[in-house]
């Protein structure tokens, strides 16, 4: 079926997703002329990853998370990567509370709410870990609310539940900072698309797949590197790449011309990166990751623990796979998560299909894939156990966090799929477990990969794509973009006097 109908715009977004969403809106608020499409191939936003069900809601700001800090030979603690997470978490809250101000988000309480992160461990060898960490982080300004004990009353008092019937004479430890958070990503995701969709010159093409996305020549006006701005829907800006895009339901075909394409697909990215024959993502493939969760829904039992609550990851286990007892707040109702359970699918997206992986391998990436095959063997090991598990051992798991824990409380569900990046460094595949931004060497086009911390430093990838990908619109934005996220030029890793006021001002806003 030849395609039917042509359409022009400024900027598409693949995906709708919370990733789309905050670049979106923040783009739509430096430039409210900037005509947008946004396509999805579910019926709805926030279906995928930013489902407050498939993620587990924790605005990651390094405060919880013991695998952004990492032991020196010589026996210190490396906090570099949690600085920058942190860091990065403050960008997302200026941007929210600015959505706030401005009416884009009724109720920040719909989406965001305080809750404390805590880290727990066990034995003397964690413990002592846990001490060295908190006495570097405890010394900076953006860790300095940190408390730590290895009372095991205190903890108790942090954590009723999990020191209930706990082995007497367990050595444990615990940090605590009660400035958390507990985000409803999807929340958040459909409040702003639900302001984008009420925009004039915004469409949201729910039900419709990318299915070619194939680079045009000549001249590009639009927003893009190169072009003019300020196009509208069905306007005269001639694209810089060319969508076609089929109705799931009815198999109906349209195109798009564009100056500029967010890819903020998940999962999908790669394979979308693959049809685009981009260059910059040659060599790049994707390892495939599943989950499951624990949950529990007693009313009583939710009340009697307030936190987020992270341990060690076991040995040989990703990143994403660090166990947790967390306090959520969906839909207005706290429930408890604990997990995850780590798992091996080939599908790249929960709602994807088995053959994901086998269709990604290709001649430039199939060495990179079985380089990381062969120096993780540990891990893929890890993630067949994972998938072999039986019920009784994840309880059993759980009863390490929580020892008097029982098991018609809980029941199972399925968390989102993540896809972690392999990519080509010095002629070896590399597993990257973190996000990342990458982008047409001309700046027309940027796609989000990877995982963890992902939607948490939502704004901050916004951002890169705004200073990288539209830098020629900079001049002429600076002063708004201020407005929006006044410290996003400011270091606040190292301005401790910016950093207390903006985190004070954006607490008031956002109610935590």
């Amino acid at each position: 079926m030849s395609p039917s109908r042509l359409d022009r715009t400024d900027i598409v977004l693949i995906g709708a997703g919370v990733m789309s969403a905050n670049f979106a809106a923040l783009m739509r608020s430096l430039d409210p002329g900037l005509s947008m499409t946004v396509v999805e191939t579910l019926p709805g936003c926030a279906q995928e990853s930013s489902n407050a069900w498939n993620n587990a809601g924790t605005g990651h700001a390094a405060y919880c998370e013991l695998n952004y800090t990492t032991r020196r030979k010589d026996g210190s603690v490396d906090i570099a990567k949690a600085l920058d997470v942190n860091t990065e978490f403050d960008l997302s809250r200026q941007l929210w509370a600015h959505f706030v101000r401005t009416g884009w988000i009724g109720q920040p309480e719909t989406f965001i709410r305080r809750c404390p992160h805590m880290s727990f461990v066990r034995g003397a060898d964690n413990v002592d870990f846990l001490r060295a960490r908190h006495a570097v982080m405890s010394r900076h300004h953006c860790f300095d609310t940190m408390a730590y004990s290895e009372d095991p009353a205190q903890i108790a008092e942090w954590a009723p539940l999990m020191m209930r019937r706990r082995t007497g004479g367990e050595v444990v430890a615990a940090t605590r900072v009660e400035q958390g958070t507990d985000v409803d990503f999807g929340a958040l995701t459909r409040a702003l698309f639900d302001r984008l969709g009420r925009e004039d010159g915004v469409e949201i093409a729910y039900g419709h797949k990318v299915i070619a996305l194939t680079r045009e020549d000549g001249p590009v006006s639009g927003p893009g590197p190169g072009g003019q701005g300020g196009g509208r829907q069905g306007g005269g800006a001639q694209g810089r790449w060319r969508l076609t895009l089929e109705n799931v339901a009815t198999g109906e075909r349209r195109q798009i011309l564009a100056g500029f394409v967010f890819v903020g697909a998940g999962g999908a990215a790669l394979d979308l990166l693959k049809t685009a024959d981009l260059p910059e993502a040659h060599g790049y493939a994707g390892f495939p990751v599943s989950g499951l969760f624990l949950h529990a829904d007693n009313l009583d039992l939710c009340s009697r623990h307030h936190a987020k609550v992270y341990g060690k990851a076991a040995v040989g286990s990703p990143p994403m796979s660090v166990p947790h007892l967390d306090t959520r707040v969906i839909g207005g109702r706290p429930y408890l998560l604990f997990g995850p359970y780590a798992g091996f699918t080939t599908r790249f997206l929960k709602s994807g299909r088995w053959t994901d992986l086998p269709r990604s391998i290709t001649g430039d990436n199939v060495k990179a894939m079985t380089d990381v095959m062969f120096e993780n063997r540990d891990l893929v090991k890890y993630l067949i156990g994972q998938v072999l598990q039986k019920p009784s051992a994840r309880f059993s798991a759980l009863r390490d966090f929580y020892p008097a824990a029982r098991t018609q409380d809980w029941r199972v569900a399925v968390a989102g799929q993540r896809v972690q990046i392999i990519k080509t460094e010095q002629g070896r595949g590399t597993l990257k477990f973190g996000t990342e931004v990458l982008s047409a060497g001309d700046g027309s086009l940027a796609a989000v990969l990877g995982a963890s911390p992902g939607a948490s430093i939502a704004a901050s990838v916004a951002l890169q794509v705004v200073k990288k990908n539209f830098a020629h619109r900079l001049p002429a934005w600076e002063a708004r973009l201020r407005e929006i996220v006044p410290g996003h030029d400011i270091d606040l890793r190292h301005d401790e006097a910016a950093c207390r006021r903006i985190r004070e001002e954006t607490g008031a806003v956002l109610g935590i």
